[in-house]
């Protein structure tokens, strides 16, 4: 996000994105729900929200950072500024949001 010259919108979305779900996927294993080899944040949503209503609150995030799982890596999709922006933003809330239910917030 912070090169001038070449900046890399694709590559901040994908790990952006990738962060949320390594995040999703630790809640649920912390919480012994099974789930498949999936990158769909939307799905496994519905499965946290198996132990934890409260993941409704993160549809949102979960949504816009969806899509950057696979098309951001391919030829063709071209990132925004701003939508590196939003999707670093929508993966800061989710870490939050999942780490304090893991118990990992420190202070």
């Amino acid at each position: 996000m912070r090169q001038r010259k070449y900046p890399a919108y694709n590559t901040a979305c994908f790990h952006s994105q990738q962060c949320a779900e390594k995040y999703v996927k630790a809640f649920l294993v912390r919480h012994r729900i099974r789930f498949r080899k999936i990158h769909d944040l939307v799905r496994l949503r519905y499965l946290c929200m198996e132990a934890d209503s409260t993941f409704e609150l993160i549809s949102d995030s979960l949504a816009l950072l969806f899509p950057y799982a696979v098309d951001a890596r391919y030829p063709g999709f071209k990132a925004t500024e701003q939508d590196a922006g939003d999707a670093i933003a929508a993966m800061k809330q989710v870490r939050q949001f999942i780490r304090a239910r893991l118990g990992l917030i420190t202070k």
